[in-house]
């Protein structure tokens, strides 16, 4: 009962958010390429909640090896995502798209976005090459967590400042449950160690 409670709190919080933006209003006279951009954004930040709850096993049936290995294939959809997500824009505007890249666009959200696009390449960089370049588990994983932590915090911002085709509220809890998310799985170490202190 436990285990069907939180897959389903974890649906209706990754879900709704996606179908309520795609039920908006604004997209009525939107072409289909910015539609399907916008849809990827969402879409990437409804997925990023799972990561952390999988690195750390915390979701229910998911635990180990299989958890980290839907938490690489999730990872590789949040890198399509963001790279459809930045083509759509690119086809339906590119002066804007180099305005973000060039760092003068008016808009704040978008200096946010890039600061978090920039953080989730990196992230996978380190990460694909992280035997070839010997880099150590212990300092792959901070740089890693270091990049999560952008990524997230750049996401949040960069939907939060947009008012665009995401419902408030629902934009609102998905990005509380995505910061509340990271946070639960940078003090699981330190649960644990606690719990292993008192049983030595």
């Amino acid at each position: 009962m436990r285990a069907a409670l939180i897959w389903l709190a974890v649906l209706v919080l990754s879900a709704v958010p996606v179908v309520l933006s795609l039920a908006s209003p604004l997209l009525q006279w939107r072409d289909p390429v910015y539609i399907a951009a916008g849809a990827t954004g969402v879409l990437a930040m409804a997925l990023m909640p799972l990561q952390p709850l999988l690195a750390t096993g915390r979701l229910p049936g998911l635990g180990g090896f299989r958890g980290r290995r839907l938490h690489r294939i999730i990872g590789a959809l949040l890198l399509l995502c963001l790279l459809l997500h930045v083509a759509g824009l690119w086809i339906t505007s590119p002066p804007d798209v180099i305005d973000v890249f060039l760092l003068r666009s008016p808009t704040p959200f978008s200096t946010w976005g890039l600061l978090a696009m920039v953080a989730l390449l990196l992230s996978a960089a380190i990460t694909a090459l992280r035997k070839p370049l010997r880099l150590r588990w212990r300092l792959w994983r901070v740089a890693h967590l270091g990049l999560a932590a952008v990524v997230i915090g750049g996401t949040v911002a960069h939907a939060l400042l947009i008012e665009g085709t995401m419902e408030p509220v629902s934009k609102a809890l998905l990005s509380l449950w995505l910061t509340a998310a990271f946070a639960g799985s940078l003090a699981a170490p330190l649960r644990h160690r606690a719990s292993a202190r008192r049983q030595g």
